[in-house]
C-alpha cells in the first residue's frame, strides 16, 4: 500500500535536545529524512541518529528578504509533503510561536487540502520566564518579534512587561532600540538574555540607549523590558489619563484639581482652544504640539471629572467619536461611492439628519460660539434647508453704514449687527471663514503695533 502524503511539523524547543518532547523525538526517529528550518540550533547535534538531516540554511544565504526566505521554505516544504513518505519539518521552539515559515506552510497546506500534524515544543518563553523570575500569565507578559517592531506605537504597551525575541545580531538590536525609544526613556533599564535554557545562559543589564554598543547578540538572544509605571509612561494616552487621575485622587492628589467641575473648567477649555488656534497660525510645530497637549489635557480632565461623578468614562468619549467617524464615512468603511469632497459633505449631513431626525435645524450650532463663527454656521445650515438669508448687496450695506452716522444706542447696535451679518454672508458667498479672516486681521494688526512700538526689536 502506497503511503499517503503527510506533513509533520516538530518543535525542537528553545535550547538543547534534552528539551525536545518525547513525542517530537519519536516522530524524528521514525522518519527517514528530517528537514530543519536551520541547523544553527543547540538541539540539532543531540537529535536521534538514523534520519538524514537536511536544512534550509542555504535559502537564508541567498534570500533577498526574510519574506522571500519564508515563502521559499514554505513552498519547498509543501512540495516535500507531496511525496509518498511526506515530510517531517523541524523548527526551533514551538511551531506555533513566532514561526513565520510555519504560518505560511499551514496556509499553503490548507489550500492543498493537506492536514498537518503539529508536535508542540517548549517555546523560548518557557525558559526565559524562570530565568527572569516572571509569571507570564499573572503579569500580562507581552511577547514581540524584533522583526515586527517597525510600528512601535501599535505594538508596544509600556505598562506591561515585554519580551522582544529574535534579536539575532547588532543590526537587529539597533532597530529594536530605535523602535523602543519611541515608547521608553533612553535610561530605561533592560535585560539582554542569551542562550536561555542552555548551560551557557547569560544575562546582562543595560540602559536602552546603550543596547547596541557591543556585538553580544546571536539567534538565541532576547530582550526583557520591565514595565513603566503608568505615570512615567508619558508618551501614551493611558499615561496621561493616569496622571490626571492621580491629580484628582482624594489620596495625595492636587487640591486645585480636586475642586474643579465641568462648569469651572469651561473657561480653560476655551482659552486652550484659542491658544491652539494661535499656535496653528504661528506655524511652529513645537508650539502646536504643546498647545494641542494643553487642549487634550482639558478633554481628559473633563472625562476624569465625569468618571469621578459616575457620569461616563473617557472610553465612552473615544468610542462615541470613533463610531461616528466610521458611521459617517461609508465610502471609506463601507460600500458607498463618492465623487468628491462635495459628496462627502452631503452624505455627512444626510447621515446626521438620519441619526437625529427631529432635531431643530439650528440646534447643533452652540450659542456659546464666537459671534462671527456662529453667524456663518447658522447661515450655512439655513441655506442647506432653503432658508438662506438675503444675498449680499453692496448698495444695501453702504446704506446701512451711512445710517450709522445718525444712529445711537440700541439702533446703532442693530444696524451694526446687520452690517456684520451681511459681511458674514459675503464671506460665505466667497467661501471664506469669517472668524478666521477677522482673527488673522487682528493678528496682523497686533504685529504691526508691536513693531511700531518697538522698531529696534529689543
Amino acid at each position: 500500500m502506497t503511503p499517503s502524503p503527510s506533513l509533520t511539523i516538530v518543535g525542537l524547543g528553545p535550547a538543547g535536545a534534552e528539551l525536545v518532547t518525547v513525542e517530537g523525538r519519536d516522530a524524528i526517529a521514525a522518519a527517514p529524512e528530517v528537514w530543519l528550518r536551520t541547523a544553527r540550533h543547540p538541539a540539532v547535534e543531540g537529535l536521534p541518529a538514523g534520519p538524514a538531516y537536511r536544512s534550509f540554511d542555504e535559502v537564508y544565504e541567498r534570500g533577498a528578504s526574510f519574506q522571500e526566505v519564508y515563502d521559499e521554505i514554505a513552498r519547498r516544504v509543501i512540495e516535500l509533503a507531496g511525496r509518498p513518505d511526506g515530510v517531517v519539518y523541524a523548527v526551533p521552539g514551538h511551531p506555533s510561536f513566532g514561526e513565520a515559515t510555519v504560518a505560511e506552510v499551514l496556509r499553503r497546506a490548507a489550500e492543498a487540502g493537506l492536514p498537518p500534524r503539529i508536535i508542540a515544543g517548549l517555546s523560548f518563553v518557557d525558559v526565559l520566564a524562570p530565568l527572569l523570575c516572571l509569571d507570564p500569565l499573572a503579569e500580562g507578559l507581552l511577547v514581540l518579534d524584533a522583526l515586527q517592531l517597525g510600528a512601535p506605537r501599535r505594538l508596544l504597551a509600556p505598562q506591561r512587561p515585554t519580551i522582544v525575541a529574535q534579536v539575532y545580531d547588532r543590526r537587529a538590536a539597533s532597530q529594536a532600540k530605535l523602535a523602543l525609544l519611541e515608547a521608553y526613556p533612553p535610561e530605561h533599564t533592560i535585560t539582554v538574555v542569551r542562550g536561555a535554557g542552555t548551560a551557557g545562559a547569560s544575562t546582562r543589564v543595560a540602559a536602552l540607549a546603550a543596547l547596541d554598543r557591543d556585538d553580544a547578540f546571536d539567534h538565541l538572544t532576547s530582550l526583557y523590558i520591565p514595565p513603566l509605571t503608568l505615570t512615567s509612561d508619558t508618551r501614551s494616552f493611558e499615561g496621561l489619563r493616569a496622571i490626571i487621575a492621580r491629580l484628582r485622587s482624594p489620596e495625595g492628589g492636587c487640591p486645585w484639581d480636586l475642586q474643579q467641575t465641568h462648569r469651572t473648567l469651561k473657561r480653560f477649555l476655551l482659552e486652550e482652544a484659542y491658544e491652539a488656534l494661535d499656535a496653528l497660525d504661528g506655524g511652529d510645530p513645537h508650539r502646536i504640539a504643546e498647545e494641542l497637549g494643553d487642549l487634550l489635557m482639558q478633554i481628559v480632565l473633563h472625562a476624569q471629572v465625569a468618571e469621578d461623578n459616575r457620569e461616563f468614562v473617557v472610553e465612552d468619549v473615544v468610542n462615541g467619536i470613533a463610531a461616528k467617524l466610521v458611521r459617517r464615512h461609508p465610502h471609506v468603511f463601507g460600500e458607498a461611492v463618492v465623487g468628491g469632497p462635495e459628496d462627502v459633505v452631503r452624505n455627512w449631513e444626510l447621515l446626521k439628519k438620519e441619526e437625529r431626525p427631529n432635531a431643530p435645524l439650528l440646534d447643533a450650532v452652540p450659542v456659546a460660539m464666537p459671534a462671527l463663527a456662529q453667524a456663518q454656521s447658522v447661515q450655512g445650515r439655513a441655506a442647506k434647508a432653503g432658508l438662506a438669508p438675503a444675498a449680499y448687496d453692496p448698495a444695501r450695506l453702504s446704506a446701512a453704514l451711512a445710517s450709522l452716522d445718525t444712529a445711537t444706542g440700541d439702533a446703532a447696535l442693530d444696524v451694526l449687527g446687520d452690517v456684520l451679518f451681511g459681511i458674514v454672508a459675503l464671506a460665505r458667498d466667497r467661501d471664506v471663514d469669517a472668524e478666521e479672516a477677522l482673527r488673522l486681521a487682528v493678528r496682523r494688526f497686533r504685529i504691526h503695533v508691536t513693531r511700531r512700538e518697538n522698531p529696534t526689536g529689543r
